[in-house]
């Protein structure tokens, strides 16, 4: 079977959806998704669209400060360097199995970079170092 590389919206839609479909079920990360999430999933769901199309397709259409929404959440139920990595492994498997191309590799190399800030600004705001 030939994966197509992530180029549209409906492509990030199809990502976003099935990574949420199984970290809602995942035992590590499940949690927070369940729990932690402002609003309704029906209603975050079209912001985490808008981050990644922003991100990957360069759509401009995100407006938040998600370092600031996860130094929020570390206060409320404590994150740390296992959630993230299973995050990621998450993030990755879900593309590995849906994408294959330049956008789909750059999907798993910014979420990685993406890890490694939010961990870095969750130590820093808990040392009263914290920059935004």
């Amino acid at each position: 079977m030939h994966l197509s590389d992530i180029s549209t919206e409906n492509d990030v839609i199809l990502l976003v959806n099935t990574f949420y479909k199984h970290a809602l079920s995942d035992t590590i990360i499940g949690v927070f998704f369940k729990n932690h999430i402002s609003s309704s999933l029906e209603e975050h769901l079209p912001t985490m669209y808008d981050f990644w199309n922003s991100v990957l397709l360069s759509k401009g259409s995100y407006k938040g400060n998600p370092i600031l929404t996860h130094v929020n959440l570390n206060k409320v139920k404590k994150l740390e360097k296992i959630h993230f990595e299973r995050w990621l492994q998450l993030w990755n498997s879900t593309i590995d199995k849906l994408f294959a191309g330049q956008i789909a590799e750059q999907a798993k190399e910014k979420a990685s970079l993406m890890k490694d800030l939010m961990l870095y600004k969750i130590q820093s705001s808990q040392s009263g170092n914290f920059i935004q």
